[in-house]
């Protein structure tokens, strides 16, 4: 599992042009080079580059895609808080960051020790997951599931 702690590492100091590259990005990472380079008056190269840096750096992490769940199948949208005996922690929460239906899992502040995303086909596919998963795990203590009924937004990475 990462570990994304806010303060392992220095911020570093993005110049205007590394800002423009990463909203360029943000809206759309499938954008060439050379089309970013006429949005922002640099040279294909030095995109390249620059993005290069930004990654080197740790600033990109990553680019993926966005899947509508529901064009896929899946039906059920869910968040879980999971309080978990302290000696479990990091056992549990390396567990469920493998399983496939979890999307998001971070540890929180607050009465609940892990709080859980998790998308799933259908009610039946999360009901198992609950009982085989949640439920049979050791130090799991207590668990509370709130079903989403209706997305109004939803950020994947982070926008500066």
């Amino acid at each position: 599992m990462e570990n994304t702690g806010w303060n392992e590492l220095p911020p570093l100091n993005l110049d205007e042009i590394d800002q423009s590259i990463l909203e360029a990005l943000y809206e759309n990472s499938r954008v060439s080079y050379t089309e970013l380079g006429k949005q922002i008056g640099l040279s294909r190269v030095a995109v390249q580059s620059r993005i290069q840096t930004l990654i080197e750096k740790g600033v990109i992490e990553r680019f993926t895609v966005v899947v509508n769940p529901t064009r896929v199948g899946i039906h059920v949208s869910a968040f879980f808080n999971v309080d978990v005996e302290p000696k479990h922690l990091h056992e549990i929460a390396e567990k469920l960051s493998m399983h496939p239906s979890v999307t998001s899992l971070y540890h929180m502040t607050g009465p609940s020790t892990l709080h859980m995303h998790g998308i799933f086909k259908n009610m039946q596919e999360m009901e198992t997951f609950m009982l085989e998963t949640l439920y049979s795990t050791p130090g799991i203590v207590k668990v509370e599931s709130q079903m989403l009924l209706k997305r109004y937004k939803s950020r994947m990475g982070m926008k500066l």
